[in-house]
Parts: structure tokens; sequence; C-alpha cells
């Protein structure tokens, strides 16, 4: 993956940190840009005092932000969440100076995860450990476009029995506390920012976790990205129907009605569409920000959406000893629970998921 750094990266304080990441990015084999809208990583040195975010020309981008933090840092939401909303980014580094010879990097995700690469006297051992927590983001490769066919079926234009089990199980979340709030943008962003942010990530309310239902042999209902999933009623909009994958174009592929202003499917469709189309005893599966004790976990945190995770995720549930009942743990994110049906898996689940979701 190409990479290129913007920002205030030749400050004082910062620069050294700049030139570590540089070399342990090259080492790894991640090529330098100069033209930041040429790289598909960008890492963006913001002032805390006013962090200006990277406008990225494409959604399949991933922006790393790295700023000064006073300290103590304390929680992800007390100096980090505010950071990285503001600059809209995938990661933050928070580089507190503790007492340590290097400062300790606080990364802070998007799910509010927070975890840390202690300062010390190694140069090249504490760029390493903070390449670990990059890595993810530089090697991955996003599945974020839909292509849309407008064949669907009249008689689906109003749903069927499939989609009205994944509007149940939406409620049923809602139910269980595992929807958030909406998120408060407007605390940290002003109007342009919040529309840029919206626009990138289809955000729109309760838009955590994702529903999906198989329908066909090829083919599955999935709940829409950024829509309320307690409140799923239209198709093409708030649940669509999945028929396939396209490599060429790095899309999915998607049914709807031809008078639908369709969204896209949720971010996670390529890791649906991987399950689906290996097993075909498989009728559902649910994603949520929660976890569950025992769970299988990826090994690394790829992004939602990725088909890195896809892929780590499809690996998990081949080698369960009953596939059609794998619960995978996506490190420091949430899981991914197959099952028969969504009945199926709400009555094997229940009672069992809790949050936070652990952080290592």
């Amino acid at each position: 993956m190409d990479y290129s750094i913007v920002g205030q990266h030749e400050e004082e304080g910062v620069a050294w940190f700049g030139t570590g990441l540089r070399k342990v990015l090259d080492d790894n084999g991640h090529s330098f840009v100069p033209d930041p809208d040429q790289a598909s990583l960008i890492i963006n040195f913001v002032d805390p005092s006013n962090p200006r975010p990277f406008r990225r020309k494409a959604q399949a981008v991933f922006v790393v932000s790295v700023t000064e933090v006073d300290p103590p840092f304390g929680g992800p939401m007390e100096k980090g969440y505010p950071l990285l909303v503001r600059s809209l980014c995938n990661l933050l580094i928070g580089l507190v100076k503790e007492g340590a010879h290097f400062p300790h990097a606080h990364f802070v995700t998007p799910e509010q995860g927070h975890y840390v690469v202690p300062g010390g006297n190694g140069t090249d051992e504490y760029f390493r450990a903070v390449y670990e927590r990059i890595r993810p983001l530089a090697t991955s490769r996003l599945v974020l476009n839909n292509v849309y066919h407008t064949d669907l079926p009249k008689e689906l234009w109003n749903g069927d029995a499939i989609t009205d089990s994944i509007a149940r199980a939406g409620k049923k979340l809602d139910e269980l506390h595992l929807l958030p709030t909406p998120f408060p943008m407007e605390k940290y962003l002003n109007a342009r920012d919040q529309r840029h942010l919206k626009l990138l990530y289809g955000i729109g309310g309760l838009s955590y976790g994702n529903l999906s239902a198989r329908f066909d042999e090829t083919r599955f209902w999935m709940s829409a990205s950024g829509v309320d999933k307690s409140n799923l009623r239209e198709i093409g909009r708030d649940i669509l129907l999945v028929k396939d994958y396209d490599p060429e174009e790095n899309a999915m592929i998607l049914s709807v009605p031809p008078e639908v202003e369709p969204r896209r499917a949720s971010v996670d469709a390529i890791e649906h569409w991987m399950i689906y189309r290996e097993h075909p005893e498989v009728g559902a599966i649910l994603h949520v920000h929660a976890w569950m004790d025992g769970a299988a976990s990826t090994e690394f945190n790829y992004p939602c959406g990725t088909y890195e995770l896809g892929i780590a995720v499809a690996d998990i549930v081949r080698g369960s000893p009953l596939p059609v009942e794998a619960v995978v743990g996506l490190k420091n994110h949430g899981l991914t629970i197959v099952g028969r049906s969504m009945d199926d898996i709400f009555e094997r689940v229940e009672g069992k998921l809790y949050q936070p979701v652990p952080m290592s």
C-alpha cells in the first residue's frame, strides 16, 4: 500500500516520530508517495488545539492522525475520541510524555477502543510495536463500492418473510441495548465536517452492527449502511438484496427496486458473502459491537469492510467444530455470529453478550 505524510510532521516534538514511522513503513514494503491524493494510507500530523482533517477524495483511503497530547491521557473519550472525530480519521495516535524516553503512544479506534504502546529506549522495537497497530490499516483493501441492478422482482419490492425476520432482529438488538445512541457529531464537528463524515461513512443514526439472512443459494438480504437498525422498513434503502461480488470492480452487486434511490449495503457485505458462499447451511449472520466469552478471535484488528477481514473471519468459521454455529471475535471490535436463522442466533447468544469489547 502506498502512503503519504501530511500536516505538521516537521514540528519540534513530532518530527522524530514521522521519521521513525516512515522508516518502519518502508522496511515493511510500503511505498512513500509525495502526492497524498495518490496514497491509500495517510499519516496526518495534527495540532491538538485545531486538528485539521485530511479531506480524502476516495472512500477507500485510511487516515491515521498523530498528535501530541498533554498527560494524563485518561480514557479514550476524555481526550482521544474528540480528536479522532474532529480529524476524521480511522485511527488516532496520541503521543503522551509520561516520564519515558519515548512518549507513550495511545491508540484510539472508532469503536472507542484504547490501547497503548509504552515509551521505551529501543527505537526499533518501539516503532515495530507502533507499526503492528497500524498494519491492519496499511495492508487492507476496502470493499465499499456497490453496483446497483434495478432487477429486483416486483413481488419482493415490499420484502418477504426473511426481511421481516431481519427487521425483528434489529428491534431485538435495540431491546438488548446493543445499539448505541446516535453519535453527537455536532459536539465535535462543524456542519461542513459533519457532511463530509456522513458522505465518507454513510453515518446516519444507530448505524453500528449489521444483520443479514440468506434468500437463496447465491443471494442474501442485508441491512443497509448508516441506517437505524431498530427501524428497518424500506426495501432498497433499509434492507438490500446482495447478489454477488465483482473482484474486478471490487464492488458488491445489489438487486434493487427501480423507483428507489438505494443506500449502500452494510460495509461487512463482503465478509457475509464469503461465509454464505462457502457454507450453504448458514442462514443468517449477525454482527454486533459486543463480546462473548470463548469466541475465537481474528489475529489482527482489520477494519470492517475489508477483504482481509472477510478472509480472516471465513478462515475461523471454516475451522470451527460446527461452522453453522460459529461465533467469531473481530479483534478489538466485536462479533460475527452465524446461524441457521436469526431466531437461532438470538436463542444461542441470549444472556451471553456483554460490552465493552475487550481490547488487546
